[in-house]
C-alpha cells in the first residue's frame, strides 16, 4: 500500500519553474512564469476581449462579429498548441504546452469561452426584454380593443 501510494506521487510531475509538485489546476497556475512578456501579451490581450465584450452589448452586429472571432480563436487553439510546442524557445523560457492542451485550455481558451458566455448572456437577456415588450404591446391592443368594442 506504502508502495502504491509512493509511485503516485512520483507520477505527479514537478514543474520546472518554483519545483511544486502539480496535483491541481491552481498549483499548475501558479507553477506559470507570469513575468514572461509573452504571457503578459496575453493576459493584456484577455483584458482587451473584455472590454470588447463589454463595449459591444451597445452594438449588436459588431457583438456577433466579436462572437465569432471568439469562438474560432478558441476552435483554433489545438492547432495554436501544436505550433506553439514545435516553437517554444523562440518565445518562452519553459516548455508549458503539452500534448493534452492544459496550459492553452487554462489560460487561453477558458477566459474566452468566458467572455462567449457573457455575450450569450446578454443575447438571453434582450430576447426575454423583447419578448416582455411583445406581450406588454399585445396585452395593450387586446384591451383597447376590448375597450373599443365595449364603446361601439
Amino acid at each position: 500500500m506504502t508502495q502504491q501510494k509512493t509511485d503516485n506521487i512520483s507520477s505527479v510531475p514537478i514543474d520546472g519553474f518554483s519545483n511544486l509538485r502539480i496535483t491541481s489546476i491552481w498549483t499548475f497556475l501558479m507553477s506559470v512564469q507570469w513575468s514572461e512578456p509573452w504571457l503578459i501579451g496575453l493576459i493584456v490581450f484577455h483584458v482587451v476581449c473584455l472590454f470588447l465584450t463589454v463595449v459591444s452589448c451597445r452594438y449588436y452586429r459588431a457583438q456577433i462579429c466579436h462572437f465569432l472571432l471568439i469562438v474560432s480563436l478558441v476552435y483554433s487553439a489545438e492547432y495554436l498548441n501544436e505550433l506553439a510546442a514545435m516553437n517554444w524557445k523562440a518565445f518562452s523560457n519553459f516548455q508549458y504546452f503539452d500534448s493534452k492542451g492544459m496550459f492553452i485550455s487554462l489560460v487561453y481558451s477558458v477566459p474566452l469561452l468566458l467572455n462567449a458566455i457573457i455575450i450569450v448572456m446578454v443575447w438571453v437577456h434582450r430576447t426575454f426584454s423583447t419578448m416582455t415588450e411583445l406581450k406588454t404591446l399585445q396585452l395593450k391592443r387586446k384591451a383597447r380593443r376590448e375597450k373599443r368594442d365595449k364603446n361601439d
